[in-house]
């Protein structure tokens, strides 16, 4: 097993990764800054400040952890705050599906005959785009994208943790772009058109309206973590030796016959799929038959852990590594124990999250930072890269992208309509900080996981490793999609098929 001291740990990123290793583990360190968040809440409270939410026009005070009213909260909601925790059920249910397939041999079956077809210098490329564009099958990408890239990477003698860390920044740094349209411009426009609403009300804003940025953006990002992996990532990390054997290993008849019986499952899961969402009067489509506010989008986490479970069935009594009708809960709670450090870690983290939202520090911050741009009387560019940094830097407090534009929407639209852009455009110009930032926020509930799925690579790996090599991503991504943005805005090129930069 390569290990840390092996790879290259010199330069900044090697300092980060040593620093941010030597930090206590994330279940003490979340403790600690819990205890930071309660003396800060009652300090704030009692200072009285405050701040008028742009969305309800209310004034929302600081509240107190230290308070009794704080401290009832805590004691009755302890409880619902981990339990209710949203992404805790995706990634069990995600894990227990992955899991089974996993383990009666269907997944490394699987990418072993792929990547026959791929060759080795297009195999960072594939994983960027299918990761950038895993954002369609929502956060669920974020767990199963960086997991198949590091196998993928392993059977061909690649450093796999190289293909878990261009899986993981694709489908966090790149989340907001893809080829298609999906359910994140279905929330984000109706939030913009409402914005937008205070300057014109007659203005529309479709779920459409970034298609053609995000596009482009997708190939643009594709090719520039496909440079940051292979000549930074991969570098760094050395040469890895525990693919070798697997690479060379075909599959067998056994498992050939198995892959065909899988592959005629999924032909006719699909089939099904697609009868249910083609016609306008698809079981799974919405109401008027939509297709962006439908059963479909709204239930693909759960279509996905059906067909992971029921292909790997197929499969795993075709080669027969599944004997028994049991087996398939067995193994399926097996595939749970390597989450077990995930469910501890989730329970501070779930409070903080809670904590956090509770004394309302998350809006003061975006509602202050957001008024302080506008205050500073920027225009063009600077303001462009301004409501960048601005989303990026809360993006660390506050990861919910629908929840911060609800915040930031009725300021930074307006005040762009004013200055001649189009609703559309704010919009872009939002969606990148919020994308950017994503995977070096120490809160973001999914880092844990990948912390998980490294450590089986690396047992040394910490979050000062997973940081460390996210942040060429996200730099890298900011300097390139700004300039994307820029040049969108110098050309005033089409945002999506109803929406320019520049307004009306």
């Amino acid at each position: 097993m390569e290990t840390a001291q092996e790879r290259k740990t010199g330069g900044i990123l090697g300092t980060i990764e040593r620093v941010g290793n030597k930090l206590p583990h994330p279940f003490i360190l979340f403790l600690y800054i819990i205890v930071i968040l309660v003396v800060a809440s009652a300090i704030l409270a009692g200072m009285g400040v405050q701040v008028l939410n742009p969305t309800t026009q209310e004034t929302v005070y600081v509240q107190s952890l230290l308070s009794r009213d704080g401290l009832v909260w805590l004691l009755e909601n302890m409880i619902g705050n981990f339990s209710g925790f949203a992404p805790l059920g995706m990634v069990l249910a995600m894990q227990m599906a992955i899991g089974l397939a996993e383990s009666v041999g269907l997944l490394s079956t699987v990418l072993r005959r792929a990547i026959l077809g791929v060759p080795l210098w297009a195999l960072s490329g594939t994983v960027m785009f299918l990761g950038i564009n895993g954002s369609i099958a929502s956060e669920a990408s974020i767990i199963v994208i960086p997991a198949l890239a590091a196998t993928a990477f392993q059977a061909v003698g690649k450093h796999p943790l190289a293909g878990l860390i261009a899986g993981y920044a694709a489908t966090n740094a790149g989340f907001t772009a893809n080829v298609l349209i999906t359910g994140t411009d279905a929330l984000l426009c109706g939030v913009t058109e409402e914005a937008a609403h205070i300057i014109d009300p007659t203005a529309t804003v479709s779920a459409a309206s970034n298609w053609y940025f995000m596009i482009s953006s997708t190939i643009i990002l594709t090719f520039v973590g496909t440079f940051i992996n292979d000549k930074i990532i991969t570098p760094r990390l050395g040469q890895y030796k525990g693919g070798e054997q697997e690479r060379e290993r075909e599959a067998t008849g056994q498992e050939c016959k198995g892959l065909r019986n899988a592959g005629i499952f999924t032909l006719i899961f699909l089939i099904l799929l697609l009868a249910s969402v083609v016609p306008s009067n698809g079981i799974l489509r919405g109401e008027e038959g939509s297709l962006l506010n439908s059963p479909f989008l709204a239930g693909i986490v759960p279509l996905l852990v059906i067909y992971f479970i029921l292909v790997g069935i197929v499969y795993g009594k075709t080669v027969g590594t599944l004997k028994k009708a049991s087996d398939v809960p067995v193994i399926m709670a097996q595939s749970l124990t390597s989450l077990t450090g995930y469910i501890v870690l989730v329970f501070v983290i779930s409070q903080f999250i809670a904590m956090f939202n509770y004394t309302n520090l998350s809006m003061v911050i975006a509602v202050n930072g957001a008024a302080a741009l506008q205050n500073a009387g920027f225009t063009g560019v600077p303001l462009l890269i301004g409501i960048v940094i601005m989303s990026a830097v809360v993006d660390l407090f506050m990861t919910s992208g629908t929840a911060k534009w609800y915040i930031f929407a009725p300021i930074f639209v307006p005040m762009l309509m004013l200055l001649g852009y189009s609703p559309a455009f704010a919009q872009a110009v939002y969606r990148i900080g919020d994308s950017i930032a994503n995977p070096i926020t120490p809160i973001y509930p999914y880092l844990p996981i990948v912390i998980g799925m490294a450590q089986k690579y690396d047992k040394n790996t910490g979050m000062g490793t997973i940081i460390s090599m996210m942040l060429p991503y996200s730099m890298a991504f900011l300097v390139v999609w700004i300039l994307q943005a820029v040049a969108w805005q110098v050309f005033n090129l089409p945002l999506g098929p109803d929406a320019m930069v520049f307004w009306p």
